[in-house]
């Protein structure tokens, strides 16, 4: 039986809602063939720090400790290669309780993406089940698990179960149970979830997310994003309230998800960004004046509040961004779960000159916003600001007036 919500639908029969999920693959493309993939996997529980710890280390770089764990977890990675010809690691990131990977299949698989993701996962579960002394039950298959959790790995994981093991507890982990196990790597509670006949639960949740490459510059992209994980985690971790996503914010007469800097609401000058969606000669020139305006109002400390919809819009924001000045930004859709600010965003988000607010639900789909959406956003806007953007204020921009 199905625990999801059903409807009647105008256009059909009873429905049920959708369950959104960032899992899903990209419709029609071909998992066997020529591709390059960023995949993101997590561990079946993201509370608990099996695969390392995060510090800061010399001149402030970010450091990633792998536990033991994360040193097979790793040698499973390469492993990968080595069973699919044709396949190569770009890049690994190693994190706490997930990782990010890119892989290149440089020429067609018998094997699908889904399939290789499958056999690295179930790899790295037995090599989990091996750290915990798991020995008993279903042997590994060789069809279907790499060859990491053997001794021929190059990442062998010291026997914790020896009486002559002076391996410490990794980075986060107590001082360990009676078995000699350091805590951190026992396995979850016999309640946890695992396959018909695997002698221990899965060390990675369900599914996998990826991204395949389809334009130009966007491996770069890729390659930065996978590797910049450590910093950005631990600049989260320093500020957790400048990136906790917050809900039932009510500014004025309506109510917020919000994420950054709540304090920006508080400044004295806050300043409405809204122009015009057309590509006019005049309208250009209205725009480069606005821009200089608002850029020339942040220095003086006002708070640009914008909803970002139109071209001038969001070149604007940009401005603000690049020039560090306190921003607020009104947001169409809302933060998924795990959210986490792209780009820029995430950049402001840390130096505290960023507020995003969502006033709607999350949703997946690639949507059109709706003049009634662009409406009320720029409402919200208005609403927001000590100083909402008018006629008079735009014909003194036009008129090439200065404006206090």
């Amino acid at each position: 039986m199905t625990n999801k919500n059903s409807h009647f639908s105008a256009d059909g029969p009873w429905r049920y809602d959708t369950d959104h999920s960032m899992l899903r693959r990209l419709d029609g493309h071909d998992y066997k063939g020529r591709s390059i993939y960023m995949l993101t996997i997590t561990l079946a529980d993201r509370r608990t720090p099996l695969l390392g710890s995060l510090r800061w280390g010399g001149e402030g770089k970010p450091v990633v400790d792998l536990s033991p764990l994360g040193e097979r977890v790793r040698a499973c990675w390469g492993e990968i290669a080595i069973r699919y010809p044709g396949v190569r690691s770009i890049a690994l990131q190693i994190m706490p309780e997930h990782l990010h990977g890119i892989l290149f299949v440089t020429h067609a698989q018998r094997a699908h993406l889904g399939q290789m993701v499958k056999g690295f996962k179930i790899g790295c579960s037995h090599a989990w089940w091996e750290l915990c002394g798991l020995t008993e039950g279903p042997a590994s298959s060789p069809a279907t698990s790499p060859s990491c959790s053997s001794s021929a790995s190059p990442f062998r994981a010291p026997n914790y179960n020896s009486a002559n093991s002076t391996a410490g507890s990794t980075a986060g982990s107590t001082a360990g149970s009676a078995s000699g196990i350091p805590s951190l790597l026992l396995p979850p509670p016999p309640t946890a979830a695992r396959s018909k006949g695997a002698r221990g639960p899965s060390l990675f949740s369900p599914g996998y997310q990826d991204t395949v490459l389809t334009g130009k510059g966007q491996l770069r992209k890729m390659i930065d994003y996978v590797l910049d994980n450590p910093r950005r985690a631990l600049i989260k971790r320093d500020n957790p309230d400048l990136f906790r996503v917050v809900r039932g914010i009510t500014v004025g007469t309506r109510s917020f998800a919000a994420i950054g800097n709540q304090w920006l609401l508080d400044r004295p000058m806050r300043l409405q960004v809204r122009c015009h969606n057309n590509t006019s000669p005049e309208n250009l020139q209205l725009i480069a004046r606005q821009k200089a305006f608002f850029l020339r109002r942040g220095r003086e400390g006002a708070v640009i509040v914008s909803p970002c919809i139109s071209p001038g819009e969001k070149e604007i924001a940009r401005a603000a961004l690049e020039a560090h000045q306190p921003l607020i930004v009104i947001l169409e859709n809302g933060f998924p779960p795990l959210y986490k600010p792209p780009g820029r965003y995430f950049e402001a988000c840390a130096d505290g000159s960023l507020l995003m607010l969502a006033p709607w639900p999350y949703h997946m789909e690639r949507r059109t916003i709706t003049r009634w959406q662009c409406e009320s956003l720029n409402a919200m806007a208005a609403e927001i600001s000590t100083d909402p953007w008018d006629a008079d204020t735009e014909w003194k921009l036009k008129s090439d007036e200065r404006i206090p």
